[in-house]
C-alpha cells in the first residue's frame, strides 16, 4: 500500500488519549487544542466511531510520545504531517532517559545506544541513565565525586519525584521504593545538581505547511495546597525554522540555549531510527556547579502535548491568518482561581476540577510584529 503523500487533505483531527488516567482539566485542554489544529488543516475535530486505520486520513493529536513506528503506520501515521507530537522506535526514547550515557558495562534496554550522548554531549550536564539498582548505585558513586546528584524518575512531569542526594546512603531508600521492571523498561537518571538554577524553554511547531520556532520561559505558581507547580510559559515565537531564531538579538545565554536545544534534536533525528516529530520542545538548565562553574545542559525533551502548546497553537493561528507577520510574544497561564481574564486571553479551561480544584488555563497572544 502506498504512503499517503504529505500534502493529501486530512479527514479529520482524532484526539488519542493513550494514558491510562488523564484529568479532567487537560482534557478539556485537548479538546480546544485539537479543534484548534483542526481549523488550520481546514477539517474538523472528530471523534471515530470505529478502531482508525491508515485508510481513514485522519491527523492525530496524542497525549503521549508514540512507540513503535510500525503500529503507528497502522493508522496513518508516517510522517510528522500525521501527527500533532513525535513517534520513537523504542519507550526510553520519548524520556529524559536519553539525555545521558550509561556508566561503564551497565545494563541496557533494547534500542539502547550511547551515540545519542556522544554526539550531543556538547549540549548536556553531567550524569548517567541507569536501568538497574546496581548500576544506579555505581553511578551515584561516580556523580558524588564532584558533588551533590540529583534523581530524576524519567516518567515523572515538572520536577515531581526528584532528589538531591549529597550522600550514597541517601539512594538507597529511594531505591527500595522502585520496581525493578519498570526501571528496567524506562530507566532512571542520575545528573550533576546545580544551584541557582534558571530553565528555558526552546521549540518548534510544524503544522499544515507552517513551521513556527520559539525560545521562552516557564513561571511558576501556587496550588491549594501552597505547593510550587508549573504556571504557564512565556515565549518568543517567529515564523520559521531554528535558524530564523537565531536571528533575534540574542543574549548568549539564549544563543546557547538555542544551539543546544539544536544539538540535541540533531542528535535524536541521527541516532533514533523511525523518530519523527511535529512538536519539539527542550527545556535548557543554566546554573552553577558544586565547584561553583556555570553550566548550561538541555534536561529533557517533549516530542508530545505539553503546557506551551495552547500558546503554540495561537501563534501557529496568528501566523496563518496573516502572512506578513513575522514573530509574536505568546504565553500560557495556569491559575488556581477563577480570574478576571484579560481582554486578549482565550480560555482553554475554567472550572472546580475534581483533583486540583478551582483552576483556570488560558493563553495569549501579544506584541505582534511584521518586520523582516
Amino acid at each position: 500500500m502506498p504512503m499517503p503523500s504529505a500534502c493529501e487533505p486530512k479527514t479529520g483531527v482524532v484526539l488519542l488519549d493513550t494514558r491510562e488516567h488523564t484529568p479532567e482539566h487537560e482534557h478539556a485542554v485537548h479538546l480546544k487544542l485539537a479543534a484548534g489544529i483542526a481549523g488550520l488543516l481546514g477539517c474538523h475535530h472528530v471523534e471515530p466511531d470505529h478502531s482508525p486505520t491508515a485508510a481513514d486520513g485522519y491527523y492525530y493529536l496524542p497525549t503521549e510520545t508514540l512507540v513503535d513506528p510500525q503500529r503507528q503506520a497502522a493508522i496513518g501515521i508516517h510522517t510528522e504531517h500525521d501527527l500533532f507530537g513525535g513517534v520513537v522506535s523504542h519507550p526510553y526514547m520519548a524520556t529524559k532517559a536519553i539525555s545521558h550515557p550509561l556508566p561503564a558495562n551497565a545494563n541496557f534496554p533494547p534500542g539502547w545506544t550511547d551515540a545519542f550522548a556522544l554526539q550531543a554531549s556538547d549540549a548536556l550536564l553531567c550524569g548517567y541513565t541507569v536501568f538497574s539498582k546496581a548500576d544506579a548505585r555505581r553511578a551515584a558513586e561516580l556523580l558524588l565525586r564532584d558533588g551533590p546528584l540529583r534523581l530524576k524518575p524519567v516518567l515523572a512531569c515538572a520536577g515531581r519525584g526528584q532528589q538531591v542526594i549529597v550522600a550514597l546512603d541517601e539512594l538507597e531508600p529511594l531505591l527500595a521504593d522502585m520496581d525493578d521492571q519498570a526501571l528496567g523498561l524506562w530507566g532512571l537518571v542520575l545528573e550533576e545538581d546545580l544551584s541557582g538554577v534558571e530553565t528555558y524553554s526552546v521549540g518548534q511547531v510544524r503544522v499544515a505547511g507552517l513551521t513556527c520556532s520559539y525560545h521562552g520561559t516557564q513561571q511558576l505558581t501556587r496550588d491549594h495546597q501552597g505547593i510550587e507547580v508549573y504556571g504557564g510559559s512565556d515565549l518568543i515565537v517567529v515564523r520559521g525554522d531554528y535558524q530564523a531564531l537565531l536571528q533575534l538579538p540574542l543574549e548568549d545565554h539564549l544563543r546557547l540555549a538555542i544551539n543546544q536545544a539544536m544539538t540535541y534534536e540533531q542528535a535524536a533525528e541521527q541516532q533514533f531510527p523511525g523518530f519523527i516529530a511535529s512538536r519539539r520542545n527542550y527545556d535548557i538548565a543554566r546554573g552553577y556547579d558544586a565547584q561553583g562553574h556555570l553550566r548550561s545542559g538541555v534536561l529533557e525533551q517533549s516530542w508530545r502535548l505539553g503546557g506551551a502548546s495552547s500558546a503554540e497553537l495561537l501563534a501557529l493561528q496568528a501566523f496563518a491568518a496573516d502572512p506578513a507577520l513575522q514573530r509574536v510574544h505568546a504565553s500560557t497561564h495556569e491559575v488556581f482561581s477563577t480570574p478576571d481574564l484579560p481582554a486578549d486571553a482565550t480560555l482553554f479551561y475554567q472550572g472546580n476540577d475534581s483533583e486540583l480544584g478551582q483552576l483556570s488555563k488560558f493563553a495569549r497572544i501579544r506584541e505582534h510584529d511584521h518586520s523582516e
